[in-house]
């Protein structure tokens, strides 16, 4: 993997690194991973394997052999060291300036892709799981217009990760919104399921599973080791909500599920700031999910984006290949991220270093106050 390089003429350019085989390797199987949980339901693997896993399990034997180590007998046995061995094993060596030491692509109570996993395998050219979400939103917006018809579907698909047939007679239901949204659902697939029946989180509505995918017991979860859910760090304060009749739900696609319906939240908290500012705002059309152009934020061209990622170093590397050359860019991340072990300065780090000026990381809470301190330096060196 690499740190990209600033695309435009007028930028700097970050360079390539030179990583090694492992940390190839690593973002291989993470394509794999992510891949593989959404052709198939993950509780078996049967023969002849999907070409992408076989070539991914070839490389890792290959690779295992050249270090002297033994390498994986089944796409099974590999899936379980996906689970079980991090980034900077010495069989990846991934540097910790790219990916947060300890990351592994398999979550070890979910058994089901990290959302690191889908960042690294969204890390490249291709842009992987995070483009796939960018195209589907394309796609969606060249059917409705970039209008009041697009926003209200973008906001149906970030509030609604999982719909339920009885949620249609609901009187907030809007009938022809989910006509221009419903092909972006599908059935729930069989490997989120226990004993027949479907869990979703109560922090964020994303689906969840239990460890050894059995039944929870009623009452509150007291550890993150009692259960999974696709947001990960959601607070366990109450219990997983139980849907016993999952034929009659729906379910977002993944990649939307992870780069337009996690980081919702975090969206609305920065809008609501900005509003009690009295700062107005409108979205972006193209480029990121989640971006907005300030409107009286001071002289100069101020946009603000949204992310909720796991890596600081990828977003920074993806920020450095595709955030617009306006006058300041605000990167809005929910607090209990941003507070994370050296989160900041990994971010920093990672940047190219002429970026750093124009793309501050920030939070819903501090973004209003960032951006003050922002109009002051401007006039201050003005």
């Amino acid at each position: 993997m690499r740190v990209g390089a600033a695309r435009r003429a007028n930028r700097p350019e970050t360079g390539e690194t030179s990583e090694g085989v492992g940390s190839e390797l690593f973002q291989e199987l993470a394509r794999m991973v992510a891949a593989l949980a959404e052709a198939q339901g993950l509780r078996s693997f049967a023969l002849p394997y999907p070409g992408l896993a076989q070539r991914a399990l070839d490389h890792t034997v290959m690779h295992c052999l050249d270090v002297g180590e033994t390498p994986p007998k089944s796409l099974p046995e590999l899936w379980e060291w996906c689970r079980t061995r991090p980034a900077d094993d010495p069989l990846f060596a991934v540097p910790a300036s790219l990916v947060t030491p300890g990351t592994t692509l398999v979550h070890p109570v979910g058994r089901m892709p990290t959302r690191s996993c889908l960042e690294v395998a969204s890390h490249g050219s291709d842009g992987g799981v995070a483009a796939h979400a960018r195209a589907l939103m394309d796609d969606l917006e060249a059917r409705c217009g970039k209008d009041e018809r697009y926003r209200q579907c973008r906001r149906f698909l970030a509030r609604h990760p999982v719909v339920h047939q009885q949620d249609r007679f609901g009187p907030d239901w809007n009938k022809v919104v989910w006509s221009r949204v419903k092909d972006l659902y599908g059935p729930l697939p069989e490997s989120l399921l226990v004993d027949g029946i479907f869990l979703s989180c109560s922090s964020c509505g994303l689906p969840a599973l239990p460890r050894d995918r059995a039944m929870p017991v009623p009452g509150p979860f007291s550890t993150d080791a009692d259960i999974w859910c696709e947001g990960e760090q959601c607070p366990r304060d109450d219990p997983p909500k139980l849907i016993r009749e999952p034929d009659q739900v729906l379910i977002l696609r993944h990649s939307l599920r992870m780069f337009l319906a996690l980081p919702h939240r975090t969206e609305e908290a920065a809008q609501e700031a900005l509003e009690r500012a009295g700062i107005d705002h409108y979205a972006l059309s193209s480029g990121p999910l989640s971006a907005y152009r300030l409107r009286n934020a001071g002289p100069g061209i101020v946009d603000i984006q949204v992310y909720d990622r796991m890596q600081p170093a990828l977003l920074a590397a993806h920020l450095a290949d595709s955030a617009p050359l306006v006058d300041h860019t605000f990167i809005v991340i929910p607090d209990a991220v941003a507070g994370r072990n050296a989160y900041r300065e990994t971010f920093t780090d990672a940047l190219p270093a002429l970026l750093r000026d124009w793309l501050v990381l920030t939070t819903p809470m501090d973004l209003v106050p960032d951006l003050g301190r922002a109009r002051r330096e401007e006039r201050d060196d003005a």
